[in-house]
């Protein structure tokens, strides 16, 4: 049984994106143990760019916010699941915060093996998602993960506008098949 961990960005409650994460999640937890986490019930700050957790001792970060808790919950992660809407092109602000956080030293001492990604964005252009797939594979290439899948959903904007969409059961079948 591995330990999962899937990084919510949006700030929609019961939006698409906590939806389709949460189908991911059902699936998953018939052979893991999975932990959700809102990032936009932390209070995270961005990186500054400082390097000062290079020098500290634990390499712990100097800003005094929520990031530690987020932390101690990657640092057990065996997979690690992205999960956000998709903003101009880009991953939210919130989960933007948190993923610049992980330049840190602190991360070499984590053991995720192998990472997922759920996108979700209003538009239907084809390359609506290019950009953070992008990115999302070249952190898979720098840091050697596997990637466990993809499941990219265009065409969602309001609250609920996943429901009956078969991107949800898409999710649910990569939860079950990690």
């Amino acid at each position: 049984m591995s330990k999962i961990v899937i990084l919510i960005g949006s700030v929609r409650k019961n939006g698409n994106t906590e939806l389709l994460a949460q189908s991911f999640a059902k699936g998953a937890k018939e052979h893991h143990e999975v932990e959700l986490i809102s990032v936009a019930d932390y209070k995270v700050n961005p990186c500054i760019g400082c390097n000062s957790c290079f020098k500290r001792e634990g390499h712990q970060c100097f800003q005094q916010d929520d990031m530690g808790k987020i932390y101690a919950k990657l640092s057990e992660a065996d997979l690690v699941v992205v999960a956000s809407p998709v903003y101009f092109y880009g991953i939210s602000a919130q989960l933007k915060a948190v993923i610049d956080r992980l330049h840190t030293p602190m991360r070499n001492e984590f053991k995720i093996k192998r990472a997922a990604l759920l996108l979700v964005g209003a538009a239907t252009l084809p390359e609506l998602f290019d950009a953070v797939v992008l990115q999302y594979k070249l952190v898979l290439s720098f840091f050697h993960l596997e990637d466990a899948g993809m499941v990219l959903v265009r065409g969602v904007k309001d609250a609920g506008d996943i429901k009956g969409n078969p991107a949800l059961e898409e999710a649910y079948a990569l939860g079950l098949s990690v």
